[in-house]
């Protein structure tokens, strides 16, 4: 009866859920390694756009970019890469492992029970982070979903086949480790894990902060080859000049901006052009105008933004208006980026309470958002249709690397 029980349960049923187990993990690793490559993008690549980014309540890189993003600086997509690999490693030697023998069967048939343990803290993360995202930021992510239905999947999945006697969990992990150990092939792939994850959270680029851009060395310029500036002028001059009715004070050359804080790109563009704007404002003094204008994608203030979800534009909006005033202005839009992840009206309030000293931020409310929507009537008969939108001189130029938005400013001194 024992041996038919083991033929029955080892051959089939643990062949079954390790086959279960091993798709759900495969689901997590590659939702998880897509997270993390786009997360890789949005902090190498000042002009990325993420594939999954629909709108504005379907955005990774705003659930990425915000404070619950990373943790401690490491982006929480690393870890679910690192996580999802061990799951899939350990699904991977239970269904190997089943139906070879009884030895093998055994050991398959206690492997969900480690599974099972090492779920449990990532069920906890993935249900903190799901309600981060669903109530906090009301921002989704395609890529975070799918991971937390692997989760979930795997932890019901190696519950259920567990058999239920984990106090002497302990005692069995440690009589399997000295099997581990006596696995040359199974030693060389944990080495192999533990040093691609090592690798992986050393050398991943943290998220830039205010402290960490005080306190790191300016990069070295990129220059140009001859090549790529003859390829550049080719493009920028085939684009059309358009009027924009901004004054530009006897500067030679005007760079508009229309934002919205809530924007990720404007605050990665933010971060990317303002080092090289303020080399040559600093070069050339009085030649070079940078305007920013608001250009907020929330229907409160903004009716060509009827389906806009950045709630907190207009607040962010009047808010830098504000601060202006108090001499604050830049140091309000340092704190807008900075937090924007986790932007609402309420914390705007208190942001520029805090930063400028602001204390009748509703009373002034109304007649500053009038102002806000005179930026917004004339992004509208310049077509704007999204954020960040530029004009330099009349040129309307996409979000490009840090060095051609530098030519762009070059060649318009030049000429």
């Amino acid at each position: 009866m024992r041996d038919f029980y083991y033929d029955l349960f080892s051959v089939s049923t643990t062949r079954r859920t390790g086959v279960a187990l091993l798709l759900l993990a495969l689901l997590g690793l590659g939702a998880s390694t897509a997270a993390a490559f786009v997360h890789y993008k949005l902090l190498s690549d000042v002009g990325y756009i993420s594939p999954c980014d629909i709108n504005a309540t379907w955005n990774c890189s705003q659930v990425y970019e915000s404070r619950y993003g990373s943790f401690w600086g490491v982006p929480v997509a690393v870890g679910g890469v690192i996580w999802s690999a061990a799951a899939t490693l350990l699904a991977l030697a239970g269904w190997r492992a089943a139906g070879r023998g009884k030895r093998s069967a055994e050991l398959a048939a206690r492997i969900p029970g480690y599974i099972f343990v090492l779920t449990v803290p990532a069920l906890a993360a993935v249900l903190y982070l799901g309600y981060a995202s669903l109530f906090v930021l009301k921002t989704y992510c395609l890529f975070c979903l799918l991971t937390y239905v692997a989760v979930i999947g795997i932890f019901l999945v190696s519950g259920a086949a567990s058999d239920g006697s984990m106090t002497d969990l302990p005692r069995r992990a440690t009589r399997d480790l000295r099997l581990l150990v006596s696995s040359p092939m199974a030693v060389g792939v944990t080495a192999l894990f533990v040093a691609g994850a090592i690798a992986l959270v050393t050398l991943f680029p943290r998220p830039v902060t205010a402290t960490t851009r005080e306190a790191a060395p300016a990069p070295a310029p990129v220059v140009l080859t001859g090549q790529q500036q003859s390829e550049f002028e080719r493009w920028y001059t085939g684009l059309p000049r358009i009027p924009v009715a901004v004054p530009n004070d006897g500067a030679k050359v005007l760079i508009v901006k229309f934002n919205d804080y809530q924007c990720p790109p404007c605050r990665m563009t933010y971060e990317k052009y303002k080092p090289i704007i303020a080399k040559y404002q600093g070069q050339y003094p009085g030649k070079v105008k940078f305007v920013t204008k608001d250009y907020p994608l929330e229907p409160e203030c903004n009716s060509n933004a009827p389906a806009g979800q950045h709630l907190a534009a207009c607040e962010a909006a009047v808010a830098v208006r504000l601060a202006r005033a108090k001499k604050r202005g830049e140091a309000m839009e340092e704190w807008l980026f900075q937090n924007q992840g986790q932007m609402t009206p309420d914390l705007v309030r208190e942001g520029v309470k805090g930063v400028a000293g602001v204390t009748d931020f509703d009373a002034q409310y109304a007649s500053q958002l009038e102002l806000v929507k005179g930026d917004i009537a004339l992004g509208a008969l310049l077509q704007v249709k999204g954020t960040p939108t530029f004009f330099v001189n009349g040129v309307r130029i996409p979000i490009v690397p840090p060095e051609y938005f530098d030519a762009v400013i070059a060649y318009e001194l030049k000429h």
